[in-house]
């Protein structure tokens, strides 16, 4: 059953907050579609809109036992991926600021001398966060960077489903991203 109406909202809840995985299940097959609808809509992506959708779902099931929803589910789910929406393009617009400053920076001509111990510091900072990786994103992220492989590749060799494989890696860049960020503006 895709839609699966043999429970209410209600009742899925309560059985969510009782740690029933078919509970999770069906609220999943029931919203998803609508949901990534919403988000393509505002986002014109479908893997951010994908990605979105695929945490909010992540967030319900790690919180099921402290999920209180006083109106209806689906709006409860709305005004969830809303707000998803709104902290991506939020970040968006901070990073696309941060780019707009270096490239302005790049733009005044400015040349560094030390150009090599820059580039080898830099190496340096990438590795060390690299390292800092927890083992198996680590792995997989050397995998997907090191060895050239495809997200496919990696989950045969692994065992392991190819959406865990892109989720590592995508937490893997956003980890980096933060920690290069501020480690490479220091150093500027």
């Amino acid at each position: 059953m895709d839609k699966d109406v043999r429970f209410s909202d209600i009742e899925l809840l309560q059985m969510l907050k009782n740690g029933s995985a078919l509970a999770y299940t069906i609220i999943y097959n029931r919203y998803f579609e609508t949901l990534y609808i919403h988000a393509l809509q505002k986002l014109n992506d479908r893997e951010e809109a994908k990605d979105i959708i695929h945490e909010l779902f992540t967030q319900i099931w790690k919180k099921r036992t402290e999920i209180e929803i006083t109106g209806g589910l689906k709006a409860y789910l709305y005004t969830a991926v809303k707000n998803k929406i709104l902290d991506f393009i939020a970040h968006q617009q901070v990073e696309n600021k941060y780019i707009n400053s270096l490239q302005s920076f790049i733009d005044q001509g400015i040349c560094i001398t030390d150009h090599k111990i820059r580039e080898k510091q830099l190496t340096e900072l990438i590795d060390n966060g690299i390292q800092q990786l927890p083992n198996k994103m680590r792995e997989i992220f050397e995998m997907s960077r090191k060895q050239n492989l495809t997200h496919r590749e990696i989950a045969v060799k692994l065992n392991i489903s190819e959406q865990t494989v892109k989720t590592q890696v995508k937490n893997a860049l956003k980890v980096l991203r933060t920690k290069l960020g501020t480690m490479l503006f220091l150093s500027l």
